[in-house]
């Protein structure tokens, strides 16, 4: 991670070393997997690697995107792995874990967009690991429905799409991605009864009025879960860090977002798409089963 000047105190982050650290480590390069911990440079690495949990990325770590803001590769990536799937799974069952939380690369270079892969690893984790819930943060697959659908079918507890930013810094911080497009994303997986979730990132130079209009958008949707956190420059070729918004504002929008209607909200500069998620278990089962029990 490259800030380019002092970080303030908040943002101080846990060292990446420990038992568990190196059990993950360990068990995701035996079955050649990668993790958005890793190729994403995420700040929280040491404190989620050492709790016992990883968000796995699938379909490679070359993405066929180059948005402002993330550290993964861009370029060219290799054919889908056919085999990967079951290797995630095996590793979701080796590691013993409750929860597990799936994301990718953007495949803009296959037909349906890493969508069959996508199904395929969520059915081989419910048939190794059948009481494992599992979150899948999906790309936006150009916004094509039958896509989306491949995921929705394979039944995943919590899917997820990130809106990123607000509106206005859209199309200067993400590539391809279209806001609108985003939230007709979180629109269609909330219109077919599953529980979605969203999250965006503060400090990239947006104003008070857009976060709050991004949170409403975001309600507007279906969207019941929602994750705010602080952007944090992975390198000097990435976009600048314009302010590190304190903790305090963080709990405001925490607070706004759940007057809104929101079930639950994670809003603090080192919250991440899938922070924390393992002790959102209990919670976010009893949500599943209130919308089961809606449809």
């Amino acid at each position: 991670m490259h800030t380019g000047r002092r970080l303030p105190d908040w943002l101080r982050m846990k060292r990446a070393s420990g038992e568990n650290y190196t059990k993950v480590k360990k068990v995701t390069e035996a079955n050649r997997l990668h993790t958005i911990c890793a190729s994403g440079n995420c700040p929280n690495i040491g404190e989620c690697w050492n709790s016992g949990t990883a968000t796995f990325m699938i379909l490679g770590e070359v993405c066929t995107r180059a948005c402002k803001f993330c550290n993964t590769r861009t370029g060219k990536p290799l054919p889908p792995d056919n085999e990967e799937p079951q290797r995630v799974a095996n590793s979701v069952k080796e590691l013993g874990l409750k929860h597990c939380v799936i994301t990718s690369v953007d495949r803009d270079d296959l037909p349906d967009g890493g969508a069959e892969i996508w199904s395929e690893t969520i059915r081989c984790i419910k048939n190794t690991s059948p009481d494992v819930t599992i979150e899948a943060l999906i790309p936006d697959f150009d916004g094509k429905q039958e896509n989306i659908e491949k995921v929705i079918k394979a039944g995943p507890d919590i899917i997820s799409h990130n809106v990123e930013t607000v509106r206005r810094l859209t199309p200067a911080v993400r590539t391809r991605a279209r806001y609108d497009r985003s939230l007709d994303v979180l629109r269609y997986i909330s219109g077919r009864g599953k529980i979605s979730k969203s999250g965006f990132m503060l400090g990239l130079g947006e104003i008070e009025h857009e976060v709050i209009e991004t949170i409403m958008d975001i309600y507007s949707s279906g969207c019941r879960i929602l994750t705010i956190g602080q952007y944090l420059r992975p390198s000097p070729l990435h976009m600048e860090v314009v302010e590190y918004i304190t903790p305090e504002k963080f709990e405001n929008y925490r607070k706004i977002a759940l007057d809104a209607g929101f079930s639950m909200v994670e809003s603090g500069p080192l919250v991440r798409s899938s922070y924390h998620s393992e002790k959102h278990i209990s919670a976010l089962q009893k949500l599943i089963i209130l919308e089961n029990n809606k449809h």
